[in-house]
C-alpha cells in the first residue's frame, strides 16, 4: 500500500509489463503538455505524446527513464498506470541505433517517417542522449 509519500505506479506495453513499484514521483509529456504527477494527485487520462519518454522516480531514489511509443497515462486515487503500445527502458537502448535510425528517418512528413523519427527521438531521450 502506497504512504502518503509514495504512490503505486505501473508502467506496462502491449508486449510486457516494464515496471511496477512504489514511485515519489512519475513525469511524462502528453499531447496537452509536461506533466508531473505527485502522490495525491487529481485523477485524469492523458494520450503520450510521441518522441518522448516516461520518468519515474522510485521510492529508493532510482530514477528510471523509459521510452514510450503512443499510449496513455492514467492518474487514479490509487496510483499511476502508463499504458504503452511500446516501451523501452533506457537501459536496454542501443544508443547508436537509434541515433542510425534518426539519421534514416530523416525530415520527411509522411506517417511512417514521423512515427520513424519520433521512435528514435523517445529512445534518445530515454537514454539521455543530446539530440
Amino acid at each position: 500500500m502506497a504512504s502518503t509519500t509514495t504512490m503505486q505506479v505501473e508502467l506496462v506495453s502491449v508486449e510486457r509489463p516494464i515496471w511496477s513499484g512504489e514511485a515519489t514521483a512519475v513525469y511524462a509529456r502528453t499531447t496537452e503538455g509536461e506533466i508531473g504527477v505527485l502522490p495525491g494527485h487529481a485523477p485524469l487520462l492523458g494520450a503520450l505524446a510521441p518522441g518522448w519518454l516516461v520518468r519515474i522516480l522510485h521510492a529508493d531514489g532510482v530514477e528510471q527513464r523509459v521510452a514510450v511509443h503512443g499510449g496513455f497515462l492514467s492518474v487514479r486515487p490509487d496510483g499511476v498506470s502508463v499504458l504503452a503500445e511500446m516501451a523501452e527502458d533506457a537501459e536496454e537502448i542501443d544508443v547508436a541505433r537509434a541515433r542510425h535510425a534518426l539519421e534514416r528517418a530523416g525530415t520527411g512528413t509522411d506517417e511512417e517517417t514521423v512515427d520513424a523519427r519520433n521512435r528514435a527521438l523517445a529512445r534518445l531521450r530515454a537514454a539521455g542522449e543530446q539530440i
